[in-house]
């Protein structure tokens, strides 16, 4: 182990006693967390117009502050993206995170204050590590570089003053020398706004590169990892990196491209892959036990208070939302935040489950607006990642991306689920596939299998296997090439299944 090593090591692992405090104090750390954020937005022309300096506790702030989508802080939003101050928090805002806006079209523009890149957004970078060197003390993931696929920054629209750009673009452009010093590659080829030629710079660097760590969403990376063997002519990325440790992913279920990290691409014990929770909105969740796959402590201190709302109460006028005190396991809730970059009780667009308390973890469970129930079978990304997973395992198929939604047949009475798939090879036999997600499924959701019991509102899934580099491709065609842009899992309407399919030629 390097002295770099050693000293870096030493300085991040100084912070497991605040995350121990946390874990053994967790409702009293939110109201912490609660209080401070009511007391430095009082005077913010939101903290105003809702009353935070009347609000002296939780009830108060659930009843005086309403619970909001993008939408309905969009008018707010846009004022501080053309340059004004003290609106919805009282420190300058000179960086704004671009969505995709997985839930709809348009991009959100989601502001990023000075408070929430270091003490949420760093913060949980550096707590990403130290987790990880609590497990694994004697790592080398500092004696090399790692690799970190972001998106690009572009010009606010509104005010050249600021910054606009992904996420992971912003933390890069703004990150400390000594941590530039440990990643790859350079910024001006990270922070490429043009994906293929970023692609092949980033393979030539990158390849020639000491690399012990990977940061990136999997779809993405796939796509990368794919080529650098292809122009290398390895059999695997060991043969590249032989002291490769960690993948850090998020963004995506991770279940789907499992087998093909630890298969095709490292095929040893020696990699270990660790997921976080990083939004445009913040940093919410690490992986702090590398066995509990799919779970993500939820980080308590970082400049957020949160609350949980149930997913039969989310469509109602007045939702009943949840503190963390009030949560049950294995419950779904949709997310709510309010952070130190001035989001006030906002939708995230997430699902949650808690997977255990003291502390508490918690797991993606999908989307609020990604689900299909266009027959009251209640399927969310959850149940479809997770039976997909379960029917490339049962007949050896290793999948790259897929979509699924609904499909109607001719007197709307009846129908069932159509999914487009991409994998590298098609299963022997496509009927068997269908067969057993169909069955995952059936197992996974209840209300799934009622409405499949005797083909009664459902039919068996309707399966389209497409070329490897289809989504690829879709995704260039629709300018949603790299970044924080993400293949939609499931839609409740036709748009994308009807988009893929005239664009493959299928229909």
């Amino acid at each position: 182990m390097s002295v770099l090593n050693e000293i870096l090591s030493f300085f991040i692992k100084r912070r497991i006693e605040r995350i121990n405090e946390f874990m053994l104090n967790p409702h009293e750390t939110q109201q912490e967390q609660f209080q401070s954020l009511i007391k430095k937005a009082r005077k913010t022309e939101y903290g105003k117009r809702y009353g935070f300096s009347d609000i002296k506790n939780i009830v108060d702030f659930q009843r005086q502050v309403p619970i909001v989508a993008y939408e309905n802080l969009y008018p707010e939003i846009e004022r501080v993206l053309r340059g004004e101050n003290n609106i919805l928090w009282p420190t300058p805002i000179k960086l704004f995170s671009k969505s995709s806006g997985t839930t709809n079209a348009k991009s959100k523009y989601i502001p990023v204050s000075d408070e929430s890149l270091e003490s949420c957004h760093y913060k949980g970078g550096k707590d990403m590590i130290t987790l990880y060197l609590a497990e694994h003390p004697d790592s080398g993931l500092f004696d090399g570089k790692g690799l970190s696929i972001g998106g690009s920054l572009q010009e606010n629209p509104y005010n050249s003053r600021t910054q606009v750009g992904d996420i992971s673009a912003l933390i890069m452009q703004n990150l400390p020398s000594w941590a530039e010093y440990l990643r790859t590659p350079p910024l001006e080829v990270a922070l490429m706004d043009n994906w293929e030629e970023k692609m092949s710079r980033m393979i030539d660097i990158c390849s020639r590169e000491k690399l012990t760590s990977i940061l990136g969403v999997p779809t993405w990376t796939v796509v990368l990892l794919e080529r650098i063997l292809e122009q290398t002519g390895k059999k695997n990325l060991l043969e590249v990196w032989p002291d490769f440790e960690l993948f850090v992913h998020g963004a995506v279920n991770f279940k789907p491209y499992r087998d093909r990290f630890q298969t095709k691409f490292f095929p040893s014990e020696q990699v270990n892959y660790l997921e976080i929770y990083n939004a445009s909105e913040g940093y919410f969740g690490v992986q702090d036990d590398l066995g509990r796959i799919g779970e993500m402590l939820l980080m308590l201190d970082y400049g957020v208070f949160y609350e949980f709302v149930p997913m039969e109460e989310l469509d109602k006028d007045h939702p009943k939302a949840l503190t963390l005190d009030q949560v049950e396991l294995d419950k779904n809730y949709a997310l709510l935040i309010s952070t130190n970059a001035g989001l006030w009780r906002y939708k995230i667009g997430d699902t949650v489950k808690f997977t255990s308390k003291y502390p508490y973890r918690i797991k993606i469970s999908g989307r609020t607006k990604h689900f299909i129930n266009a027959f009251g079978e209640e399927l969310i990304i959850e149940n479809a990642e997770a039976g997909i997973t379960e029917a490339c395992e049962a007949t050896g198929v290793i999948i790259k991306d897929f979509t699924a939604g609904p499909c109607y047949m001719a007197d709307d009475s009846k129908g069932g689920h159509e999914w487009i798939i991409e994998c590298p090879q098609k299963p022997e036999n496509s009927f068997d596939f269908a067969e057993r997600l169909d069955a995952s499924l059936r197992r996974l959701n209840s209300d799934y299998d009622a409405k499949r019991a005797g083909n009664l509102a459902l039919q068996m899934p309707k399966i389209h296997f497409v070329e490897e580099g289809t989504f690829y491709n879709w995704m260039q065609k629709r300018g949603k090439l790299g970044g924080q842009n993400k293949v939609p899992r499931l839609s409740n309407n036709r748009e994308f299944i009807d988009d893929l399919l005239e664009f493959t030629g299928l229909r």
